[in-house]
């Protein structure tokens, strides 16, 4: 392959890795945790908080396509690109090699449906981990707010706050059985709220009435329509600065596959 001066080489994107069921938990009625286990996770990087992987489904048989890089460092679906779906990995075990995903049993969706059925050597794939959130070591006051599809993003952001973080967290569900613990500091205290209404309306009502200031750092997520309504009210009518507001819509009502990186800028 010849080279010139300036020409940059593509990075090579890495395939996803090929493995199995470990274990599953159910951790409420609509939320199961499952362990992915693998040697193909050797080297996985440590997930930052709030980061994504990619889950790449199996076919009716129980086969995960496997792609190949191509030249140009894309990857290539000879036999067809799988079904994927986005989701935060709760927690990585270095040691192990097993990575954990939470998954909301929310009806009769690719994912959802699969992980209801899952068992141990139950086969999958896994891409990344992704995202580029970071926890201001500096940031001392905050507001976390978020629905069921949130939880496990919310778990590894509450225990990423720096010593003596302060504030509050909103956490909107179906019912009172899908309330789960997390890991919140000493001084954020979580609120559960039962749903009322529309998905999000509880959380963006309860946000309409924080005691917000500048010095308030804000994340939310939850449904794509209220991460709207929350992101406007946040910049426009309260005037926060745009670095301390993080919001990210996960689903979108009536979208099947809702995409990926919405921050509810439009």
């Amino acid at each position: 392959m010849s080279w010139s001066p300036g020409r940059t080489e593509r990075p090579r994107r890495r395939p996803p890795r090929q493995v199995e069921v470990a274990e599953v938990r159910r951790l409420t009625a609509r939320m199961v945790a499952v362990t992915f286990a693998g040697e193909s996770l050797a080297g996985f990087a440590e997930p930052v908080p709030t980061a994504h992987v990619k889950l790449f489904l199996p076919d009716a048989q129980g086969h995960v396509a496997q792609p190949v890089v191509g030249p140009d460092g894309h990857l290539r679906w000879p036999d067809g690109r799988p079904t994927m779906r986005t989701y935060t990995p709760r927690r990585f075990d270095a040691e192990a090699n097993t990575l954990e995903v939470w998954f909301v049993l929310h009806g009769d969706g690719p994912a959802a449906r699969w992980a209801a059925e899952a068992r141990p050597g139950s086969r999958a794939a896994i891409g990344g981990p992704g995202g580029r959130f970071s926890v201001d070591p500096e940031a001392r006051r905050w507001w976390i707010g978020g629905d069921e599809s949130a939880l496990p993003a919310i778990a590894t952001l509450l225990e990423a706050l720096p010593e003596g973080a302060e504030g509050e967290v909103h956490l909107e569900v179906q019912a009172a059985e899908d309330r789960i613990p997390l890991p919140a500091p000493a001084g954020v205290s979580p609120t559960w709220h039962d749903r009322a209404g529309e998905p999000g309306v509880t959380l963006v009502d309860t946000l309409r009435r924080a005691p917000l200031d500048d010095d308030t750092h804000v994340w939310i997520a939850c449904e794509a329509q209220a991460v709207r309504e929350a992101r406007s009210y946040l910049l426009t009518d309260r005037g926060l600065p745009r670095p301390r507001v993080t919001t990210r819509g996960y689903w979108r009502v009536g979208a099947a596959n809702h995409p990926d990186h919405d921050s509810g800028e439009d």
